[in-house]
């Protein structure tokens, strides 16, 4: 394949091109299972190729550990070597999560049944502003006191995080609930007509309902906010009640 802007040679397609310093994929969706990652770069619609990196699954602890970071890391350095607008992600959790702690790209959750058409389904939606604020700067509002103490304030902060995400907006808590169940579980709730959403935080009986502030403008788009904020809560351990 050659750049898409001066025509020179690149060693793989969809290369970020190093001649005239420019970009020559759109996108980068991965496929992931635990012993195999398959990128597929996109350009617009179009397929550009297909890289697939592998590896032996170890067992026990520390070798497995150390095989996972390893393999992450060949996928997180050919994702780099295109620098993508952006990175979609579909399959095993924990080497995603691996992926995303050695790269600084936002990642976004798609259809593992068909993960590929699923983000080309979504070329010509309309693009979300992305917000670069530090998600403790988005966090605000009259009620300060988050339910689950340590766990509340990272599901808080994971969520501010979100690049769509303006603004979180800490609710009074309701300690009054018929919960039973121990442990901090979240979930973003259904989007307005306004793209906004809810962050419910349950603590046993105690909820609190959190008002999220979203770049998107109307429901629809808003409902893809939410889809992605509650793989996001998933993938860190608070589970979707």
């Amino acid at each position: 394949m050659r750049c898409r802007e001066c025509h020179s040679e690149l060693d793989k397609p969809g290369d970020y091109c190093l001649v005239c310093r420019s970009a020559n994929t759109d996108g980068v969706v991965c496929e992931i299972s635990r012993d195999r990652v398959t990128l597929t770069m996109l350009d617009g619609e179009e397929v550009l190729g297909e890289t697939t990196i592998t590896t032996v699954p170890e067992s026990g602890d520390p070798a497995e550990v150390v095989e996972r970071r390893n393999f992450a890391g060949r996928v997180a350095d050919e994702i780099q070597r295109k620098r993508p607008n952006e990175v979609y992600a579909a399959g095993d959790r924990d080497v995603l999560r691996e992926i995303r702690a050695q790269l600084h790209y936002d990642f976004y959750r798609v259809s593992d049944d068909d993960p590929v058409e699923a983000v080309r389904g979504r070329i010509g939606e309309p693009a979300l502003t992305v917000v670069d604020t530090p998600p403790k700067e988005k966090i605000g509002g009259s009620h300060s006191t988050l339910i689950g103490g340590r766990g509340g304030v990272k599901a808080i902060h994971h969520v501010a995080g979100h690049p769509h995400v303006k603004k979180v907006i800490p609710g009074p808590i309701d300690a009054g609930g018929s919960g039973s169940r121990s442990g901090l579980r979240a979930k973003a709730t259904r989007a307005g007509a306004n793209g906004n959403v809810r962050l419910l935080l349950r603590d046993g009986s105690s909820v609190q309902e959190n008002r999220v502030v979203t770049t998107a403008p109307d429901r629809e788009t808003g409902e893809r906010v939410r889809a992605d904020l509650n793989e996001l809560l998933e993938e860190e351990g608070y589970g979707v009640d």
